[in-house]
């Protein structure tokens, strides 16, 4: 079999969508799948394009055997909603003429990762002139996104963007999306049942172990044995809310072992790192994003993790970081609607994880004292376990092979 993965995000990216395909382009070598990328220059989380990458069309053979095509983009300094979607155009165009050159390829199955839904058209192009089959996979709901953000109100304008996003993923011959509520949203708009796949993000479980040890790390980052650290790792952006967690740090300095960190990268960072150095909270360190290496280590080393997102998202996408903090026994707090896949989850396995409802502080800095009371130095087995039964990396991909394999021999 052989996949052309189109995507706007792809390794070196060390967070989010373009390490998961990075990692699925290499699983699928393993495999025996012949996999070629069409993908952008690599930018992400940092909101600036990589060192050594040039902002042109390029063409790299991986180690593993998979062939890398990239292509330029517009990388806003500023990402403003205007500029996002320039940004998401840029990559559509650039990537069109690609594809253009790549009619002779002839995959078997064109892989297309929403966002961007801007690539839609080209692909759906490119599937009927090369006969290959057309799977869109969707890690966020862009409209969906917009919505719940507020970025896009309700009008005539947002009838359009629906109405053609409904008729773009009705036309792709299968779509999978990372849970299964995001799965019936899928199907809500439109998509027939037997067309959508789960295929869920994934965790090295093997590696991403509650063996690990996390304090020499601890130590290098210049914390004492004896403090309790408050994690978030991933992208710093605005549809995190994470002014909640400036809060919290204010709200309990009264802790003075408590130390509240940031890993990562992202258009909100500096906004956030200003407002935490007006409100003079000294208990709250931002550390840059870590080599996959030691992210094992830095998962180790905390005591609570946090999965916080805004009122309205957490249906429309699904942290990918959560799959690793379950994956090493962690303890974590989620901010998540009930009525989401976050929310089913956490009523369904009792102890995966602390819930509370987004943008309620309140409730956010009183379940966090309450996990603060738990003994963290124990894996937390039920996230564990949970881990390994439906994020192991090789489970997931062989699942989906054999789905790939259903599609492309469907009439």
């Amino acid at each position: 079999m052989k996949i052309l993965l189109y995507s706007i995000n792809y390794a070196p990216e060390l967070t989010g969508i373009g390490k998961y395909n990075g990692e699925l382009a290499s699983e699928f070598e393993c495999r025996g799948i012949q996999t070629h990328v069409v993908t952008a220059q690599p930018y992400y989380p940092e909101w600036r394009r990589h060192k050594g990458f040039a902002n042109w069309w390029t063409k790299e053979l991986e180690e593993d055997g998979a062939i890398v095509y990239r292509c330029p983009l517009y990388v806003p300094k500023r990402a403003t909603t205007l500029k996002r979607l320039f940004h998401l155009f840029s990559f559509a165009f650039s990537s069109l003429l690609r594809l253009a050159t790549l009619l002779r390829l002839k995959p078997d199955v064109l892989f297309l990762v929403q966002p961007t839904l801007f690539c839609a058209p080209a692909a759906l192009l490119y599937c009927k002139l090369t006969g290959a089959k057309s799977v869109m996979h969707i890690q966020d709901f862009e409209v969906d996104v917009m919505f719940g953000l507020g970025l896009m109100i309700n009008g005539k304008a947002a009838r359009i963007a629906k109405f053609i996003e409904r008729w773009l993923m009705s036309h792709f011959d299968a779509v999978s999306t990372i849970s299964y509520s995001m799965m019936e949203n899928v199907i809500s708009k439109g998509v027939g049942e037997d067309q959508v796949i789960c295929f869920p993000n994934w965790s090295d479980t093997e590696f991403v172990t509650p063996t690990t040890d996390g304090s020499r790390l601890k130590a290098e980052w210049g914390f004492r044995p004896n403090d309790k650290v408050v994690l978030y790792a991933g992208n710093i952006g605005s549809k995190q809310g994470l002014e909640m967690l400036l809060y919290a740090a204010k709200k309990l300095t009264f802790l003075p072992e408590l130390k509240f960190v940031l890993v990562g990268a992202g258009v909100y960072a500096d906004t956030l790192k200003s407002m935490a150095k007006e409100q003079q909270l000294d208990n709250v360190f931002f550390m840059p994003l870590q080599p996959w290496e030691r992210v094992p280590e830095m998962l180790a080393l905390a005591d609570i993790h946090l999965v916080v997102q805004k009122k309205g998202v957490a249906d429309a996408m699904m942290p990918s970081k959560l799959t690793n903090i379950l994956s090493v026994g962690g303890y974590a707090l989620v901010t998540a609607e009930a009525n989401t896949e976050l929310g089913s989850v956490a009523e369904r396995f009792p102890g995966i994880y602390a819930r509370v409802e987004p943008e309620n502080v309140d409730a956010f800095v009183t379940e966090l004292q309450g996990c603060l009371n738990i003994d963290t130095q124990r894996t937390n087995e039920v996230a564990r376990c949970y881990a390994i039964e439906n994020f192991n990396i090789k489970t997931v991909i062989d699942r989906f092979v054999v789905d790939l394999q259903r599609v492309v021999t469907k009439k």
